[in-house]
């Protein structure tokens, strides 16, 4: 399968850890503040909030120039809860394209709950994994991962997509957090 090393050692990165070993993918899961540990994997995902990605881009410059990059974050006013951060024509994945002209990022994992991946079900239904960004491999790849690992995914579009999902996932997030839905549910999408 694949190396994939993961900067963020909480639920999230936890979850999708167990979902590509259990595909038969390597995992390195590195804090934030591991940065003397450089990244080995061919792939690496962000699972820090988005407050936090523009310091680990920092504390890494150049380490991700040739990888695929996921970004897994929803730019949500952790404050208030009441908004997205990011411009309305923008997305954060967008943001962090920009900031890594050299490296194939895409969106993915922002819809779904540590919860979800981990049990692979959203209630009855099998936990789906959203994918979206310019490169189709790179989003191939990602996805031959996912459905190693027992759960489904499907290809959101382009790039642009993006804007959507983090707007599912921020719409999630604040269901969950106002106690109207688990943090053990979600969305999911039948058929």
């Amino acid at each position: 399968m694949a190396h994939v090393s993961i900067v963020g050692k909480g639920n999230m990165g936890q979850a999708i850890s167990g979902v590509l070993t259990q595909g038969g993918s390597t995992v390195e899961l590195l804090g934030s503040g591991d940065t003397d540990k450089p990244l080995s994997g061919e792939i690496v995902i962000l699972a820090v909030p988005f407050p936090a990605v523009d310091q680990v881009l920092g504390q890494r410059s150049g380490q991700f120039d040739g990888k695929i990059v996921v970004d897994i974050s929803n730019p949500l006013d952790f404050e208030t809860f009441d908004r997205l951060t990011v411009p309305a024509d923008s997305s954060a994945t967008a943001q962090i394209a920009g900031k890594l002209p050299n490296a194939r990022v895409i969106k993915a994992f922002n819809t779904n709950f540590a919860a979800t991946l981990t049990s692979g079900s959203v209630g009855t239904l099998e936990t789906t994994v959203l994918i979206a960004g310019d490169d189709t491999d790179a989003k191939s790849t990602l996805a031959d991962l996912v459905t190693a690992g027992g759960l489904k995914a499907i290809d959101a579009g382009s790039l642009k997509r993006a804007r959507e999902l983090e707007a599912i996932g921020f719409l999630q997030i604040t269901l969950a957090a106002a106690e109207k839905i688990p943090w053990t549910g979600g969305f999911g999408i039948a058929g």
